[in-house]
């Protein structure tokens, strides 16, 4: 049993939220939380890194959207964790999960992004030493 789930909580009345089980596919060592926000920063790096724009303050939440939506796309999609598990993971209820995968499979249809969801997938399988074969069956 990992040492998250048999913490008390500090105080009577707070809310204790148990971590999900890693999945087979990332080392048994990293919590899933923690998988999820590695991915979160890959991937917020990456868009930083090819934008070539200041952001504006109103450019800031689609952004923020954009990363947690591409995140969650590819731990589903590279890393094989559950929806739930995501969305416990990011503090966002698994629908919200499920629809933004589905907003970055509807952009993939566009070659340039597509090419950059491809990137972000071969780093986090790269990252977490997940082989290409398991992840694409």
């Amino acid at each position: 049993m990992p040492l998250e789930k048999s913490l008390e909580p500090a105080a009577p009345g707070l809310a204790w939220l148990a971590l999900p089980e890693p999945s087979p596919h990332i080392p048994a060592s990293l919590p899933i939380r923690s998988v999820c926000r590695i991915v979160r920063q890959m991937v917020s790096e990456l868009i930083l890194l090819l934008g070539d724009r200041v952001m504006l303050r109103r450019d800031r939440r689609r952004y923020a959207c954009q990363v947690r939506q591409i995140a969650m796309y590819v731990c589903h999609v590279a890393l094989r964790i559950s929806l739930s598990d995501i969305g416990a993971a990011m503090g966002r209820d698994r629908s919200t999960v499920s629809h933004a995968c589905h907003v970055v499979e509807d952009r993939r249809d566009d070659s340039a992004f597509d090419d950059f969801v491809a990137a972000v997938e071969r780093l986090v399988t790269a990252a977490f030493g997940v082989s290409e074969m398991s992840v694409h069956d």
